[in-house]
């Protein structure tokens, strides 16, 4: 279905400057997410070296990402798939390193507080997964410009939660902090829609798929994350460790102020 439908909707291998500028947006939206916890003084470089061995892969597939934009914008194609090469590493890199790391945290503190822990640890580890398909797929639907570059932009949208959530003041937004912190990711690729819409007067199939996935892998997680099977894994993930002292639901720190 894809091979047949990708032919329908031109795909111009030079018209590079919309999706650049969207990397460019998702990737400043994940620094200044991180930049302005640290500004606050939420977080800190003092913290376990699973944390700096997942920020090191995570922030170096964001310059890969980023990298292989500016290439492509330069029409240095050698080059642009000379990089693209690492992705096919550096993609189950991310995803190992952030199950890890997901489990790390879980483990030593039951996720953020405005978090559910079951919701925190499924429904993230699904959208990693599903992250690590997507990308997966884009990589091998590089002839087909069209669908790589879009699947590629929907991919990446999964990897803003992290830093939208570090600009969205979630502990105002319990219980559906989760909920909301996705439905905002999900504004790039909605923009890509309206892009293709306004300039080839119709919607690429990659987007509807992308998107589709994405969604589908949410609403899986989330009736699997409240599950009894959903709350049975988490429940053996934080055993015996400081994450499960905490409730398993959102709640609110004693003496919390914004």
């Amino acid at each position: 279905m894809a091979t047949a439908a990708a032919p329908q909707i031109p795909a111009i291998r030079g018209n590079t400057r919309f999706f650049t500028i969207m990397a460019f947006v998702m990737g400043f939206v994940i620094v200044a997410g991180f930049t302005l916890n640290l500004a606050m003084g939420r977080s800190s470089f003092d913290a376990p070296l699973a944390y700096h061995v997942h920020a090191l892969i995570f922030m170096g597939w964001i310059v890969l990402y980023l990298a292989q934009h500016v290439t492509a914008s330069a029409q240095n194609w050698q080059l642009h798939s000379s990089l693209g090469k690492l992705a096919y590493f550096w993609v189950p890199a991310v995803v190992l390193a952030g199950c890890m790391i997901m489990i790390v945290v879980a483990r030593r503190t039951g996720g953020p507080f405005f978090f559910d822990v079951n919701e925190f640890l499924v429904s993230n580890l699904a959208l990693l997964l599903a992250f690590g398909g997507l990308t997966w797929w884009a990589l091998r639907r590089q002839r087909y410009n069209g669908w790589h570059r879009r699947l590629m932009l929907v991919s990446m949208s999964i990897l803003t939660g992290p830093g939208i959530g570090r600009l969205l003041p979630l502990p105002l937004l319990i219980p559906n902090a989760w909920t909301i912190t996705f439905c905002v990711t999900l504004i790039f690729p909605i923009i890509g829609m309206i892009a293709d819409k306004r300039t080839l007067g119709q919607i690429h199939p990659a987007y509807w798929w992308g998107t589709g996935i994405v969604v589908g892998t949410f609403v899986g997680s989330m009736l699997l994350a409240y599950s009894p099977l959903g709350y049975a894994f988490t429940e053996w993930v934080i055993l015996g460790s400081a994450g499960a002292e905490r409730p398993m639901q959102a709640f609110l720190p004693p003496g919390f102020s914004m």
